[in-house]
């Protein structure tokens, strides 16, 4: 028996779990107990570290049911901040991911237990439609965009993102992050909600807010080079470098939870 030491954190409730250096093991067998919300901790992902340096390390993502994802806006600044928690103040953290090299710079705040993270997120794409997104029908006036953010994005816009049976539209296109968005309240933001592959409805998605404000300013729902997203959990920052760049900032918090340990085969 091994005993791991875990730390726990959290981005607008979107929740991981941060180890370093495992074990040799079943990494999404591991992922799926340790993130199953009644026989397990609980979290919407597992967050391995590996490669540490002191200005970073490699980082790969396991999702709540085992599978491996790209990376995660959200899961990058609580990656963040565990390793300063290890290393100390470090400011600008180069953390390769298997969609490559994020620097995320890190900065207090008021409470002790949460940074802000902000990061370069990566070339924006426009990609093709998932298999099976024709059953979903989308009315063909709705605005749809599909987006890779490091990771793939369908983004909808609809009236009332509350309206919305976001559970069963996601598990029809299960290959994807799904967000559906309705413009404001303010001028410049929208508010987002989302159904992540791998983990189902959650609080809050980095990448899916970047795809979101990508494609709401595309469509003229929000107006600014910087966007509010509000999802479930909070709200999120996007800096849009456009036309010519397709890349977008992302700011947001992170905030621990707790260091836990826990025994496994």
């Amino acid at each position: 028996m091994t005993v791991l030491t875990l730390t726990k954190h959290h981005a607008l409730g979107n929740d991981f779990l941060v180890v370093f250096e495992p074990p040799a093991a079943d990494l999404p067998a591991l992922a799926r107990r340790l993130c199953d919300r009644r026989r397990g901790i609980g979290a919407d992902g597992l967050l391995v570290g590996t490669d540490e340096r002191p200005d970073g390390a490699t980082m790969v993502l396991y999702n709540a049911d085992g599978s491996r994802a790209e990376m995660s806006g959200n899961g990058v600044r609580c990656f963040a901040q565990a390793l300063v928690m290890r290393h100390g103040g470090l400011d600008s953290l180069r953390i390769t991911t298997d969609s490559g090299l994020r620097v995320v710079e890190v900065t207090a705040t008021e409470d002790p237990a949460t940074i802000l993270g902000s990061g370069d997120m990566g070339e924006i794409r426009a990609i093709e439609p998932p298999s099976g997104w024709a059953a979903l029908g989308v009315l063909p006036d709705r605005p749809v965009a599909h987006l890779d953010v490091g990771n793939p994005h369908a983004v909808v816009a609809v009236e009332d993102v509350g309206a919305v049976d976001l559970v069963a539209l996601g598990r029809q296109v299960p290959t994807v992050n799904l967000e559906i968005v309705e413009p404001g309240p303010e001028s410049n933001a929208v508010t987002m909600r989302v159904h992540e592959r791998g983990a189902g409805v959650t609080d809050a998605c980095g990448s899916g807010a970047v795809a979101a404000a990508w494609a709401a300013s595309g469509w003229a729902l929000a107006s600014g080079d910087e966007l509010l997203v509000h999802m479930d959990g909070g709200s999120a920052r996007v800096a849009l470098h456009v036309p010519s760049s397709g890349h977008a900032t992302l700011t947001g918090p992170a905030t621990y939870v707790a260091r836990i340990e826990i025994t496994v085969p």
